[in-house]
């Protein structure tokens, strides 16, 4: 296996992930605003400048996702009580409460759904089960 076809197994994965874990109704995040969020959920208490550099985004795309973030409900900021002029960011409990009952839906079906029958599908789980074990 080579380096295209991790990448192409993990865009792959992604997009059975989206199918498995998506349902009507759910939050819809650009991937900017997914990355900031990803991003203060590996580093609470981060400024938006770690966030920046830590993502790649320049300051004011970082700072807008914040900003629409914050009006959503996902995340809370607070100026840093030793440095002012720096924020804080935190994701908020009811966001982490919503991403885990996201992230515990079963893949079985989308997973079914993308191999074309119910016994490859098994496979395939199976193999991704052992996957995770090893890298995870």
């Amino acid at each position: 296996m080579d380096g295209g076809q991790v990448h192409r197994l993990g865009r792959r994965l992604i997009e059975i992930s989206a199918v498995a874990t998506g349902k009507p109704g759910d939050l819809v995040l650009t991937p900017g605003e997914r990355a900031v969020l990803e991003d203060v959920i590996r580093h609470p208490g981060a400024s938006v400048g770690e966030i920046r550099e830590r993502t790649g985004f320049v300051q004011s795309h970082v700072s807008a996702s914040v900003a629409r973030l914050r009006e959503r409900g996902l995340i809370t900021s607070v100026a840093d009580p030793r440095d002012g002029r720096r924020t804080q960011v935190q994701v908020t409990g009811e966001a982490m409460r919503a991403i885990s009952r996201r992230a515990g839906r079963r893949i079985d079906k989308a997973v079914e759904s993308a191999v074309g029958d119910r016994a490859r599908a098994a496979q395939v789980i199976a193999l991704l089960d052992e996957l995770a074990g090893l890298l995870l």
